[in-house]
């Protein structure tokens, strides 16, 4: 057994902080983190995983914003154990972790190919599983978990200081901590679990999902959406499930069972041949089309300012044919900021590949009227 602790002693304010990334987007966060954070120092790192030296003056609470795009979960870090045991793994994890307080417990593993690769989806598994039933048992102070925390995939609340183990390698843990501060953090990994229903025709209903549980939107049962790019209909159906109006508009075909819906309409046309007075209805607007950021922004703002469109909101997934692109995004939104959206973030999800998903927002939203002539 082995216990890393020469950069942390009891007591004192942690000296590091972990991120963790889909594989391939390390670059993208330290890119992030060198403009965000310029004091933070690249430390000990691995596909999917990033440490980085704090200033040693620093006050940051456990809740701070990193304001990454790209971090999937980052927190506080306190050192790493090795060993082939679990049992002492545990045992060690939790010397390092002190007395600090302690509500639940997340343990995930660093994702470890990119997501699509060979079916790979980074999630709970089966030795994260065992890694967390060791942790909990021998847990210091049982008694202030919180009553709920019983399964290694339930979510926290806001507010609850969480014990985060990362399993690096089978045989290796990065142990640290972070404390609930919105919806991805309130999952190990930050990663939202998510399951598609039958009827799903397509991977995209899994990133319309979950963009819908992150971005905490009000889209519910009657919302009027259109969607730019909606073959095969993945997508739609999450729309649809809510029980939203929902218009496509794709020259592609959408799948039968998406098709036979009462709820939604095809426009078989591309995005620049549709008449823009046939969005006056619309108050969301949603695009996963499968062109370069630059296209997909044009398509949205030629929409969006037409004096007679008055969208109250944007899911949009924006593609990176290279990763270098990522350094433009905070141009990208700032012109979406440009357009009247005054709540706008980005992240790239769970279930996204080389691409990140940004939401805007009017609010407060006061509907336009216009008289006709």
């Amino acid at each position: 057994m082995r216990v890393s602790t020469g950069w942390w002693l009891m007591g004192q304010r942690p000296e590091f902080l972990f991120v963790t990334c889909q594989v391939g987007a390390e670059r993208a966060v330290k890119f992030e983190l060198a403009g965000r954070w310029p004091r933070f120092r690249p430390a000990f790192s691995r596909p999917g995983m990033l440490t980085f030296k704090l200033p040693p003056d620093d006050r940051l609470v456990a809740d701070f914003d990193l304001r990454s795009v790209f971090a999937r979960a980052y927190g506080f870090s306190l050192g790493v154990v090795s060993g082939s045991d679990m049992v002492r793994l545990a045992r060690a994890a939790w010397a390092l972790y002190g007395g600090r307080p302690c509500r639940r417990i997340h343990v995930w593993p660093r994702d470890t190919a990119p997501p699509g690769d060979g079916g790979y989806e980074p999630g709970m598994t089966r030795e994260a599983r065992e890694a967390w039933g060791a942790l909990h048992a021998c847990c210091p102070r049982p008694g202030e978990l919180a009553p709920d925390a019983d399964a290694p995939d339930r979510p926290g609340r806001k507010g609850e200081f969480v014990l985060d183990c990362i399993l690096v390698e089978p045989d290796q843990w990065c142990v640290g901590y972070h404390r609930v501060r919105d919806v991805s953090s309130q999952w190990p990994g930050g990663l939202i679990p998510l399951e598609p229903p039958p009827h799903a025709v397509s991977r995209a209903w899994l990133k319309m999902e979950e963009a819908l549980h992150w971005s905490g939107f009000p889209i519910t049962a009657g919302a009027r959406c259109a969607e730019l790019g909606s073959a095969p209909g993945g997508s739609t159906q999450a729309l649809l499930d809510r029980g939203c109006e929902v218009m496509g508009i794709d020259p592609a075909e959408m799948h039968p069972a998406v098709l036979a819906h009462p709820c939604f309409t095809h426009v078989r046309a591309r995005v620049r041949q549709v008449r823009r007075r046939l969005f006056r209805r619309v108050r969301w607007l949603v695009a996963d089309m499968n062109v370069a950021p630059r296209c997909t922004l044009d398509a949205l703002e030629d929409i969006v300012t037409h004096p007679e469109v008055n969208v109250r909101g944007i899911i949009a997934m924006l593609k990176l044919s290279q990763w270098a692109v990522a350094e433009n995004l905070d141009r990208y939104l700032a012109r979406v900021r440009s357009w009247g959206f005054n709540v706008v973030r980005a992240r790239q999800l769970r279930y996204n590949r080389q691409e990140i998903c940004f939401a805007a927002l009017k609010r407060p939203f006061v509907r336009r009227r216009y008289r006709w002539t």
